[in-house]
């Protein structure tokens, strides 16, 4: 520890984790994914970079900041992803006190840099939309440029401090960092010595940098709402809005993990996770009663946020709009395509469908999450709870069917576009839906069953806000190797043979798109962007649940609770986002 004389005492390194909860083994393998990734992420920017740098056309200021941005991203992934991979495939868990203080100002100074590219790509939409006349003579090759200076030089010089307020600090705790690369935040926590410092340079950081970038970012597009809505042509406006999508998507791509991991740091480090653990525990009443056969439940406990008690009643108000929001859009899908005749085609109806399906699945769990958060009403009888989660595991087969569907729909439009209207009538369209309801339905019926044959009597306490079939059957005190065969047997059944025959599809439409030319390809591929979408809405959560679930050993943890948020909440409110955004004829209605 520290020294009375206050000499400073500085680790020779610090241990950097992976997940935690999943083996060595587990590990290695994930790394194939992650390195996948990285070196999608790095030929998709340098794509970028070298495409705008050879196409003379395209040497316009918001293709130069998307130049810009894609170079960030290039150098902000190198700075992560090597360590990472090293740590993964070969367990490389030390690195240098004065590397991973390096490390970490990269990470942040380039995160800065970030923020300021979006918001200069803000001010760029603002300027073409508001002020067309000016946007010459404004955003011009200097200016530009000076911009990009800008950024570099201000994200520079706010976290270049950042290394030496650490320096001054001592570590004399633990030297394991919770991530799988250095941050400000989670290097501080190690300290043994006062980090008020180190706190309040933080938080000034965060928002006279990412608070200010993000405050006239909105600022600019309420600026550009405004412009729009004065337009008296709809086509000039819908053109307007298309020309900011890209934009938008880029800034809660980043705004929103940014957001999320700061939360996350700034709030759940109030609990340690044993605490958290004794916390739900205490409140748990007895509910078995003992018999030679073992005991069964006659309900289950859920829980909202460990850790974060206190602030769930807050907390549930964002989450209850968030459902109206789900609620309204998709109803307001199902309704335009209900009234509008043109709009009476299989492509359409499916999106019916999947509408009423997150109306569905969104109903059978948000009202009694917003129970637990509001009234602390935590308790679910053993009954509901099965039918909960019946609901919840079919709704979601029937929606994977349905997007299997969709995908159909595309390929049988772009390769075979003279048979669509013959392949897919109405009548066939009904015998899907009516399909995707009896198989979602059949699939899932034997979970329930299969559970009320476990005895439960050890913990009643579930890790989620509402049921799932792998959550209950943890809390059986007897063999659940068939629940677990069957589960198994259904994800590969179900989700999986949905998910590959959803990318067998797009790598014949693929094919057939290499072949048109690039007006038609352009067409084309617009057709699809909107499913796409809502394909990876949909599997990116259910995996990442699936993956925290199969591998996991901590129930305790954060992560499960907030997959299982995302898993539910996400899709049903980006679908009709998504859809309303990016299809032509159902934005059309709503505007």
């Amino acid at each position: 520890m520290a020294t009375p004389n206050r000499t400073l005492v500085h680790p020779a390194y610090f241990l950097l984790v992976g997940i935690p909860g999943l083996g060595a083994d587990i590990h290695f393998w994930l790394a194939f994914p992650l390195c996948f990734m990285y070196a999608l992420a790095t030929l998709g920017n340098l794509a970028i970079v070298l495409i705008i740098r050879v196409e003379r056309r395209l040497h316009e200021p918001m293709y130069l900041f998307l130049a810009m941005l894609s170079t960030i991203d290039l150098v902000l992934s190198s700075a992560t992803m090597p360590r990472m991979a090293s740590l993964f495939l070969m367990g490389i868990q030390e690195i240098e006190f004065n590397i991973c203080l390096a490390q970490m100002f990269l990470i942040h100074a380039l995160s800065a840099m970030e923020s300021a590219v979006l918001l200069a790509m803000a001010f760029d939409r603002f300027m073409a939309i508001c002020h067309p006349l000016r946007y010459a003579s404004v955003l011009t090759g200097p200016s530009v440029a000076k911009i990009g200076l800008g950024a570099l030089a201000r994200g520079f010089v706010f976290f270049f401090p950042l290394p030496f307020i650490l320096k001054r600090l001592s570590y004399c705790r633990t030297n394991t960092v919770t991530h799988s690369f250095c941050l400000h935040q989670d290097i501080m926590k190690l300290s043994c010595t006062d980090t008020t410092v180190n706190v309040v340079y933080g938080l000034f950081i965060i928002l006279s940098v990412m608070g200010v970038d993000s405050l006239f970012i909105g600022f600019s597009y309420i600026l550009i709402l405004r412009a729009v809505l004065e337009l008296s042509s709809l086509g000039a406006a819908l053109k307007a809005f298309n020309t900011c999508i890209s934009h938008l998507c880029a800034v809660l791509v980043f705004y929103v993990p940014l957001i999320g991991l700061s939360v996350v740091h700034r709030l759940g480090g109030h609990l340690p996770h044993t605490r958290i653990f004794l916390l739900i525990g205490d409140h748990s009443p007895t509910m078995v009663s003992p018999n030679s056969n073992g005991s069964s439940a006659t309900y289950f406990i859920l829980i909202g946020l460990p850790g974060l008690e206190e602030a769930q009643f807050w907390l549930a108000f964002p989450l209850c709009s968030l459902y109206l929001i789900a609620v309204l859009g998709n109803l307001t899908i199902i309704y335009i395509v209900w009234t509008e005749h043109s709009l009476h085609e299989p492509m359409y109806i499916f999106l019916c469908m999947l509408s009423g399906l997150d109306i569905l699945i969104s109903t059978s769990s948000m009202p009694k999450m917003m129970a637990i958060f509001w009234f602390n009403s935590t308790t679910i009888q053993f009954d509901a709870c099965l039918l909960q989660m019946f609901a919840i595991h079919s709704l979601s087969g029937m929606e994977s069917t349905v997007l299997l569907a969709m995908a159909f729909d595309r390929y049988v439009a772009i390769c075979h576009p003279l048979r669509h209207a013959t392949v897919l009538t109405l009548p066939r369209v009904t015998k899907i839906g009516i399909a995707a309801v009896l198989r979602g339905a059949a699939l899932m019926a034997p979970l329930p069953i299969f559970i009320k044959q476990l005895p439960f009597c050890s913990s009643i306490t579930l890790s989620h806000s509402y049921c799932l079939h792998q959550d209950v059957m943890k809390l059986a005190c007897a063999d659940n190797r068939v629940n677990v065969i069957y589960g198994l047997i259904v994800i590969i059944a179900a989700i999986g043979l949905d998910s590959l025959l959803i990318s067998f599809s797009y790598l014949l439409i693929l094919k057939t798109v290499l072949g048109l030319t690039r007006e038609d390809q352009a067409k084309a591929f617009g057709t699809c962007v909107s499913h796409v979408c809502a394909v990876f809405i949909f599997y990116v959560p259910f995996i990442g649940l699936s993956m925290v679930h199969r591998f996991s050993k901590r129930r305790d943890s954060l992560l499960p609770i907030i997959m299982a948020n995302i898993y539910l909440l996400v899709p049903p409110v980006l679908n009709p986002i998504v859809y309303g955004v990016k299809t032509k004829e159902i934005r059309q209605r709503i505007l």
